[in-house]
């Protein structure tokens, strides 16, 4: 197996897809071997794109409140790994951003992931990861998935992006913020606790 640093070199050179990127490629993501924290999204921003930082935008300084989780600690490889489902960013649609890119999951995920071996809690943000991970919700809708997400925790949380895109979602199903938000936080408090 290549080591996890040669793997994080080769993905971030990945040109697999360049034809269909606007912006070119930038394959931007985060992961270290003691990572205990794995964050599964849909594909950076524009801005994520500009800086080159994961999350650095209004989604993430959302998620960060939405995990009680400092930012040094959320940008630290040895505490929390960053893999979206698409390492780049795929341009904007009609409806805002496009969709990952399949070709990323499809290449690296499967050797990325073999490196995370100390991941006790996945969180699976969005339709895109949730459909690839847990194959039992192919056919289902993100509020139902998420409904479901005693099911999976405390290991795995599905959850909805955190793009300020979805304050209506949020206002419609106050029981997410009630329920699903502290149980989030209390398992990401244990874990970093234990560290």
């Amino acid at each position: 197996m290549t080591e996890l640093p040669i793997l994080l070199d080769e993905i971030r050179q990945c040109r697999e897809c360049e034809e269909h990127l606007p912006f070119g490629p930038r394959p931007i993501l985060q992961a270290g071997h003691s990572a205990r924290i794995l964050i599964i999204g849909h594909a950076p921003g524009r801005r994520v794109h500009e800086s080159g930082v994961p999350w650095e935008d209004a989604s993430g300084d959302r998620l960060r409140s939405w995990m009680g989780i400092e930012s040094t600690q959320f940008y630290d490889p040895d505490t929390v790994a960053l893999v979206p489902m698409g390492f780049c960013y795929p341009g904007t649609g009609d409806s805002g951003d496009l969709p990952p890119r399949k070709e990323c999951a499809e290449l690296w995920h499967d050797s990325l992931l073999a490196h995370l071996n100390k991941i006790e809690l996945t969180i699976l943000i969005g339709n895109y990861a949730q459909k690839h991970r847990l194959s039992e919700v192919k056919g289902e809708s993100l509020t139902a998935t998420v409904k479901r997400w005693q099911e999976y925790a405390p290991a795995i949380f599905p959850i909805l992006h955190p793009s300020p895109r979805n304050n209506r979602w949020l206002k419609k199903n106050p029981w997410f913020a009630a329920e699903v938000l502290p149980a989030l936080q209390r398992e990401t408090k244990s874990i970093l606790d234990a560290t």
